[in-house]
C-alpha cells in the first residue's frame, strides 16, 4: 500500500499514534499468543532470560541487562526493533521524529500550524528507530541530550530560541529505542543527565527553557561487578530501570554447539570440501565449559561464547590449510589441528597464575581435558582393550599435519581391531566411509587412549608417535 504523504492524507487512512511501549507490548503479545521467541536467534535463553523479558515488555520498563562478555545482551538489545512497527510517520524534516498529531520541536509545531492538512509526511523504518552509543569516559552531556549550535547564533538567532539547539542522540532517537552498553563508564554527572529521561521523560538543554517530553524506550547493559552500590553506578539512575535482566553463559553444551554451530564462519572454496564431524565441535564447546570451570582462567571476565566459535574457525582453517598442503580435497578437522587453539585461546581469556610462562601449559591441559571429555563419552570402554593389545606386539603409529587420510585408511586395514571405535565415532556423520572422516576419528581414538593413560606418545614438531605402554 502507498504511504500518505500529508497529514490529512494520513488522517484519513486511520492510522493511529500510541506510545512507543505499547507499540512494542501489541506486537510482543502477538508473538507470545503465537508461541514464538522474542529473540529467534539467541539461543539458551528459552526458560531463563526469555520469560523476563517478555515480562518487561508486557510491563513497559525500561531494561538494563547485567552480564559478563559474550552473553549476548547486544544481540538482544538491537533485536528489540523487530518489535517495532515496519513504518512509523514522522513530520517531515523533523530531527526528533516528531508525531504529526503531537510535534514536540519547536520546527514540527510551526510546520503543522502553517501547513495543517498539508503538513508534508516522511516515514521512518523500524531499524532507523534505534540509537546506541557505548558509554566511555568521554562522553557527554551534548552527545546524550545536547547542546546549543554556535552556528545558528552566528548566523542571527538569539540564545532564547529554541531553534538554536543541536539535538543529543537521545532526542533524536524520540518515538525510538536508544541503548547505552556498558551504562557503568558513564562520568557521574552524565548518569545524572539520564535521571530526567527514566522517570520524568523529558530532556532540558543548556539552560534553555525548552521541555521535550520524549518518548523513549531505554535500554542498557553493564558489568555485574560494576552494577553496584560500591561501584560506579549512582543509585538514583538504578532505580529508574524498571526490570533488571541478568544474562548467563550456555547451561549445557549441547547449547554451546548449537550456538557454535549458528555462528561459525567456515570459508567458502570451489575446489576444496569442508566436513567438521561433530566430535570435534564437541572438543571445542568442552574447551570453553573447561575454561569456565578453571581456577586458572578469571571468571570475573568470564569465558565468552565467542571463544567457542573462534576456536571451531581457526581449527578448520589450520585443518584446510594441512590439506591444502597435502594437495588433498576433503578438509576434516583432526586432533592435530587442535594446536591452534591456543593463538585464539590465548586472546580470549585471562590466565589466573603466580608462575611465570604458565599460560601455554595451562591452555594445553584445558585442550586435553577437552579431547579426554570427549573421548570418554563418544568411545564404548569395552572397545579399547583390543586396540591396546594390537600396540603390545610393538606397533608404532605415527601421526602429524604430512601425514595422509589415506594412511589412517590403511592402519584400519592392518589394525582390524580400531575400526570398531572408528565406527562408533563416525556414527551418525556425514560421509563415513571418507579416508579424511576416518583419519580424523582415528586419531581421537589414539590421542583419547594417551590421555586414559593405555598408550605412550612421543611428540615434537608437530609429529606423535604412539606405542604401547
Amino acid at each position: 500500500m502507498s504511504k500518505p504523504e500529508t497529514l490529512g492524507a494520513l488522517r484519513e487512512s486511520g492510522w493511529e499514534s500510541i506510545p512507543i511501549r505499547d507499540e512494542m507490548r501489541r506486537n510482543a503479545i502477538i508473538r507470545i499468543r503465537a508461541g514464538e521467541p522474542v529473540f529467534p536467534n539467541v539461543l539458551g535463553y528459552e526458560n531463563t532470560v526469555g520469560p523476563q523479558i517478555e515480562n518487561a515488555l508486557l510491563a513497559g520498563h525500561d531494561v538494563i541487562f547485567l552480564g559478563e562478555r559474550g552473553q549476548a545482551k547486544t544481540r538482544m538489545i538491537r533485536g528489540l526493533t523487530e518489535l517495532l512497527d515496519e513504518w512509523m510517520p514522522i513530520v517531515a524534516g523533523s530531527e526528533i521524529n516528531d508525531d504529526p498529531y503531537a510535534p514536540i520541536s519547536r520546527r514540527g509545531r510551526d510546520l503543522v500550524a502553517d501547513h495543517g492538512d498539508r503538513t508534508p509526511i516522511a516515514w521512518v523504518h523500524r531499524s532507523d528507530r534505534y540509537g546506541e552509543k557505548l558509554a566511555t569516559p568521554d562522553t557527554s552531556i551534548a552527545d546524550l541530550i545536547g547542546e546549543v549550535d554556535p552556528i545558528k547564533v552566528a548566523e542571527g538567532r538569539y540564545l532564547a530560541d529554541e531553534l538554536v539547539l543541536h539535538y543529543g542522540l537521545v532526542p533524536r532517537t524520540n518515538r525510538g529505542i536508544f541503548a547505552i552498553n556498558e551504562l557503568p563508564d558513564l562520568a557521574e554527572r552524565i548518569q545524572v543527565g539520564l535521571l530526567n529521561v527514566l522517570e520524568e521523560r523529558d530532556v532540558q538543554i543548556r539552560g534553555q527553557k525548552v521541555r521535550l517530553p520524549l518518548d523513549v524506550l531505554l535500554v542498557a547493559s553493564a558489568n555485574p561487578e560494576d552494577y553496584t552500590n560500591r561501584g560506579r553506578m549512582i543509585t538514583p539512575l538504578k532505580d529508574r530501570f524498571g526490570s533488571q535482566i541478568r544474562t548467563h553463559y550456555p547451561l549445557d553444551i549441547s547449547t554451546e554447539i548449537a550456538i557454535i554451530e549458528q555462528e561459525r564462519v567456515h570459508p567458502e572454496t570451489e575446489d576444496l570440501e569442508i566436513s567438521v564431524p561433530s566430535f570435534m565441535t564437541e572438543i571445542v564447546a568442552n574447551l570453553t565449559f573447561a575454561a569456565r570451570a578453571s581456577a586458572h582462567v578469571s571468571q570475573r571476565s568470564g569465558v565468552s561464547v565467542r571463544l567457542s566459535i573462534a576456536n571451531e574457525e581457526v581449527m578448520v582453517a589450520n585443518a584446510m590449510r594441512r590439506t591444502l598442503r597435502s594437495g588433498e580435497s576433503h578438509t576434516v578437522p583432526r586432533v592435530i589441528d587442535l594446536e591452534a587453539l591456543a593463538a585464539a585461546t590465548a586472546g580470549k581469556v585471562e590466565i589466573e597464575t603466580l608462575d611465570e610462562g604458565r599460560d601455554a601449559e595451562i591452555l594445553s591441559n584445558l585442550i586435553r581435558s577437552a579431547v579426554l571429555t570427549v573421548f570418554k563419552q563418544r568411545v564404548p570402554p569395552e572397545s579399547h582393550r583390543a586396540v591396546v593389545e594390537a600396540f603390545e606386539s610393538e606397533l608404532v603409529v605415527d601421526t602429524g599435519e604430512d601425514v595422509t587420510d589415506a594412511a589412517y585408511t590403511l592402519l584400519l586395514n592392518t589394525m582390524p581391531a580400531l575400526r570398531i571405535p572408528v565406527e562408533a565415532l563416525l556414527a551418525g556423520e556425514d560421509q563415513p566411509e571418507s579416508p579424511a572422516m576416518i583419519a580424523s576419528a582415528a586419531e581421537l581414538v589414539l590421542e583419547g587412549l594417551h590421555l586414559s593413560k593405555r598408550l605412550n606418545k612421543d611428540a615434537a614438531g608437530g609429529r606423535a608417535q604412539f606405542r604401547g605402554r
